[in-house]
């Protein structure tokens, strides 16, 4: 009995410790809850104190920037009609290619959009406030500078780099509809005329040509065929693919300003790559730049000798069967020539010769003029130029 008291005693009382136990704990919770709670509303009043004093200023200098951005009130002062993405990006002050801009109100090119600027300076003498970066693609105010974001001026955008999808790349050869330029002027797609700067005619009828060969128009009409393409270091042969690329990219818009593009930046780099060798001061012999611009591009895309190696050699390399044989003098009678016929030295050889293009034939002018005193032209059907590659025609060789 004495047994079962002490053991109930016992179980009391640490059923009465446990109970203060919790109870402590649950006082500490309780008492930290607290401790938390007011922690928590000095730091939300101090947060409120805080932005009642600075941050909602701030927040509303951010609100009325964005508001800004959005809503600009100088977008009708841009005037598309002076607009010409065609020639080099250089500052038209500082002669500079670096971090310029383009006034939309009257086109010119500026560096820079800090206070210091030429942009920033252009800005502020002549009330022009709309300028375009010509490397982010982004649109400013000055001098307040800050960004534009309007979809109304994504044309823009498009005519400083257009860009094309695989979809459109294929309805192009079917395009036989011509569209109309901001200017007024209807046009056709790629039938789009090159400006002639001062000789550079014969330049500008081979870029024409090539601009319309469906494989090299296709590749270079998507900038990510080739824009991985490394070459090394100083090595200014990379201009060649990237100025023809804009080039056909440009003559191929569907939404230009003007039915006419320039070809400066594309006749740039042939004279520079070229040191010189063809330049647009004078002129040249568009069968020879034919031959170089082909070779050198071909370098410019990493081609190797293997005729798959660009698009180059994939849209031009060609093979020719070459079948020739010795003819017997004519001084010779009948039995010496029928035994020269024999032997190894007279018979017939073939080769194969490769090539990228091929040379035909024109008939000679006339010797005497018409009553314009100019030479008559003769009218030669094509069919008779390509006659000389049919595989049964001969040539004489002496």
């Amino acid at each position: 009995m004495s047994s079962d008291g002490t053991r109930t005693e016992m179980k009391s009382e640490k059923r009465k410790f446990e109970e203060t136990e919790e109870n402590s704990e649950t006082v500490a919770a309780k008492k930290q809850a607290t401790e938390n709670a007011s922690e928590e509303k000095v730091v939300s009043a101090i947060v409120e104190e805080y932005l009642s004093d600075d941050d909602e200023g701030d927040l509303r200098v951010v609100e009325n920037e964005f508001d800004r951005s959005r809503s600009c009130p100088y977008l009708d002062t841009i005037n598309r009609s002076m607009l010409d993405f065609d020639f080099e990006k250089l500052c038209s002050v500082s002669l500079s290619h670096l971090n310029v801009y383009a006034c939309l109100v009257c086109g010119k090119y500026f560096q820079g959009r800090g206070r210091k600027s030429y942009a920033y300076t252009h800005s502020v003498e002549v009330n022009h406030h709309v300028f375009l970066n010509l490397y982010t693609l982004k649109f400013y105010c000055l001098p307040d500078n800050y960004q534009i974001i309007d979809s109304s001026l994504e044309d823009i955008t498009y005519v400083l780099n257009p860009t094309f999808s695989k979809k459109q790349i294929k309805g192009l050869q079917s395009m036989s509809k011509p569209v109309r330029a901001y200017d007024g002027t209807t046009y056709l797609p790629g039938i789009v005329g090159l400006n002639n700067i001062k000789a550079n005619d014969y330049c500008n009828v081979l870029l024409q040509a090539l601009s319309n060969v469906p494989p090299m128009r296709n590749y270079f009409l998507r900038e990510e065929n080739y824009s991985h393409i490394k070459r090394p270091p100083g090595d200014i042969m990379i201009l060649l693919s990237q100025r023809f690329g804009e080039l056909i990219r440009k003559l191929w818009n569907p939404r230009n300003f003007k039915a006419h593009v320039s070809p400066h930046e594309m006749l740039q780099s042939i004279v520079r790559c070229s040191q010189k060798r063809f330049q647009i001061t004078k002129q040249g012999d568009p069968l020879d730049l034919l031959a170089w611009f082909l070779n050198s591009l071909h370098i410019a895309l990493n081609g190797t000798r293997n005729p798959k190696s660009s698009i180059v050699t994939r849209t031009f390399q060609g093979e020719m069967k070459i079948f020739s044989r010795k003819i017997p003098s004519p001084e010779l009678n009948e039995e010496q020539k029928q035994k020269l016929l024999k032997t190894e030295e007279y018979q017939e050889k073939e080769q194969t010769s490769p090539f990228r293009y091929l040379t035909l034939d024109l008939p000679a002018a006339p010797l005497y003029k018409d009553e314009l005193e100019h030479n008559i032209i003769p009218q030669v059907p094509l069919s008779s130029l390509l006659a000389k590659f049919n595989g049964s025609t001969e040539k004489v060789w002496i």
